[in-house]
C-alpha cells in the first residue's frame, strides 16, 4: 500500500504540468487544487501505511519478547 500510495504520487506530481495546461485553457483554477489534493491525499496514506507497518512490527517484536519471558 506504501509504495503505490507513492508511486500514485509521483505519477500525479509528474502529470501537473498537462492539469495546468487543462486548467488554462479551460480557464478552471479547480482542476490544479484537484490534482494537489490527490497527491497530498496519496502521501498521507503512503504515511500512514508505514506509521500502521512500523507500529505492527513493534508489537510483533514484543509478543515474541514476551513469548520467550517464562
Amino acid at each position: 500500500i506504501k509504495y503505490c500510495a507513492v508511486i500514485i504520487s509521483i505519477l500525479f506530481a509528474a502529470g501537473m504540468p498537462f492539469f495546468y495546461l487543462m486548467a488554462e485553457i479551460d480557464d478552471a483554477p479547480g482542476i490544479i487544487v484537484i490534482g494537489l489534493v490527490i497527491i497530498f491525499a496519496s502521501m498521507v496514506i503512503a504515511v500512514f501505511a508505514a506509521v500502521l507497518q512500523k507500529l505492527l512490527k513493534e508489537a510483533i517484536d514484543i509478543k515474541s519478547e514476551n513469548d520467550l519471558t517464562v
